[in-house]
């Protein structure tokens, strides 16, 4: 299976109009049809699970689609997946050997980069512990840390991990930004490789996730790699659950040798109402918002690689589903 360019139909043989089916739990389809209509006029925006034609559909706008879901669109020329992650389509049997594409989108850059630094400010400036203080009904002065003594590590170094730690680096802290493969950030001491993993999680007073899901990262931060991080230190996961060993982080977060963490993403979404993690008071948790795909910003970018299909161009922003980015 692979994501080379090879439509079954060029487009600029039909009369009729391009046809996109959209499907995502989460998504308003009524938005993307809006912005995808303005984008694209000729487009022809319809929802999975509607009356339609299932041969007359070209491309897919997906995220996380149900088992099955592509066999039912034998003649599609282009999937877009609908953020930055695609781990929901790896290893999957009915995917064509088609164009795979991810949204890079300037728009959800910037809305991750703002979490981001929100999370590591709200640390820095020991906001977190200003609300437990609050709780208790104490008046309880801390003060603040010069931001160049705190140290930020930012695990992945794609588009969003490089945005967001440029962000944190704008600010004056001490950042570091770790890769599997080498990369160069002005402003961010930059690492690469396993070899260099343990010497960069042990300098992290607080720790970012924002690296990919893959066979390779799923549960990178297992809990041997947990215990070399500085005793009491942050960690944000704004990647994916899966990531972490959610028990090992359970467990480190009650016994002290991480002291806070702030958690948009779980290893199963939603997170069950069982799990402890909802009642510590050193865990804020988000519902896996830190970035959305925003329709308008968005759509230019679709409509663009749909054109390019259309005259047999590659899109892009392909992803190697093997690789998982």
């Amino acid at each position: 299976m692979n994501s080379t360019h090879n439509p079954r139909h060029s487009q600029a043989e039909s009369s009729s109009p391009p046809t996109l089916v959209f499907a995502s739990p989460l998504d308003r389809f009524d938005d993307w049809k809006q912005a995808l209509g303005q984008a694209m006029p000729e487009l022809n925006v319809v929802r999975h699970g509607d009356d339609i034609d299932p041969h007359s559909v070209r491309y897919a706008l997906v995220w996380k689609p149900e088992t099955g879901f592509f066999e039912k669109y034998p003649e599609l020329e282009m999937v877009i997946n609908l953020g930055a992650g695609v781990d929901a389509l790896v290893g999957r049997q009915d995917l064509p050997a088609i164009p795979i594409t991810r949204l890079v989108d300037p728009d959800m850059s910037q809305m991750m980069a703002g979490f981001v630094l929100f999370a590591v400010m709200r640390y820095a400036r020991h906001i977190h512990l200003h609300e437990q203080y609050q709780r208790l009904g104490q008046w309880h002065y801390i003060h603040p840390k010069n931001p160049e003594d705190v140290r930020v590590t930012v695990l992945g170094l794609g588009e969003l991990g490089t945005r967001a730690a440029t962000e944190i680096a704008r600010q004056g802290f001490d950042v570091w930004g770790w890769s599997r493969s080498e990369k160069s950030v002005k402003g961010i001491t930059c690492r690469h490789g396993l070899e260099t993993l343990q010497t960069v999680l042990g300098r992290s007073d607080i720790l970012v996730i924002l690296m990919p899901l893959t066979s390779e990262t799923h549960h990178l931060l297992n809990a041997q790699r947990l215990d070399q991080l500085p005793q009491g230190c942050c960690l944000i996961n704004v990647a994916r659950g899966q990531i972490i060993d959610e028990t090992a982080l359970t467990e480190r977060l009650q016994n002290g040798q991480i002291g806070h963490a702030t958690l948009d993403v779980f290893e199963k979404e939603p997170l069950s109402p069982d799990s402890p993690l909802w009642k510590m008071d050193n865990v804020l948790i988000t519902p896996h918002l830190a970035s959305v795909a925003l329709p308008r910003s968005a759509a230019r970018q679709i409509a663009l690689n749909i054109r390019r299909v259309q005259q047999n161009q590659p899109p892009l922003h392909q992803i190697e589903v093997g690789r998982g980015y």
